[in-house]
């Protein structure tokens, strides 16, 4: 196996991306301790935290290690404590189970030194990630991307299947039929962007069709209106 320049890599928390992490980690051939539960002491000289936000700084307050780094993509490295070699790892990919693979994703990466900022590096390549540095100041907006781009789009798919349902299309139906529709948008949007991806009723300005599927999901589901109205307009935003 392949050690890292200071010891082994230790992984708090057993969560889903401590558990993910340590497997890709594993793979890339390095040594890994753990992931270790709430309580556990790690040996390593490198420590991962991926924990919750709100515990970074308990944790943190609690481990020796020389270098400390977390895995948050909106929590300030100042939360691993004063004086102390601290990194950031933020992958960009959403975690549903210890299988998940990081591979070809972007890795957000930060240090308080640059041998924690080159150690970050190191690591996020060891799990065939693509690493790109991001500021603390920089935290807050590169986090709200992230999410509209991930949390947002299972928000959006909640709603179609509401719709679904109107249309006599049951809930498990509906995710079959429209994740063919889901993936090709998202693969045109990567490859040509947002505007050429763009396609349907208002990128052609066919407003009476609009107007019908707002109708339709008053009926169906009014609560969703203001969205639809707001999603509508911005829409047209990125067709004009």
């Amino acid at each position: 196996m392949t050690a890292l320049p200071y010891s082994t890599l230790a992984i708090v928390g057993r969560g889903r991306v401590g558990t993910a992490l340590a497997r890709a980690f594993a793979e890339g051939g390095l040594e890994v301790e753990g992931p270790l539960g709430r309580g556990a002491v790690p040996t390593a000289n490198v420590v991962l935290l991926c924990v919750p936000d709100g515990e970074i700084a308990n944790v943190a307050a609690a481990v020796d290690g020389r270098f400390v780094g977390h895995v948050s993509g909106a929590t300030p490295l100042g939360a691993l404590g004063p004086d102390r070699a601290a990194f950031g790892l933020h992958p960009l990919q959403t975690v549903t189970g210890p299988e998940t693979s990081f591979a070809g994703c972007g890795c957000a990466i930060a240090g308080s030194t640059p041998e924690a900022l080159e150690l970050a590096r190191g690591l996020a390549v060891a799990a065939r990630m693509e690493p790109f540095v991001i500021d603390d100041s920089a935290r807050p907006a590169y986090h709200a991307a992230a999410s509209i781009a991930s949390n947002f789009v299972v928000t959006l798919e909640w709603m179609a299947e509401r719709v679904a349902a109107a249309a006599g299309i049951e809930a498990e139906d509906a995710r079959r039929m429209l994740a063919p529709l889901v993936r090709q948008t998202v693969d045109n949007w990567a490859s040509v962007g947002p505007h050429a991806a763009l396609t349907g009723p208002i990128a052609r300005g066919d407003e009476v069709t609009v107007a019908r599927q707002r109708k339709a999901i008053a009926e169906a589901a009014p609560d969703l209106l203001p969205l639809f109205d707001a999603l509508v307009e911005q829409t047209r935003a990125v067709a004009a």
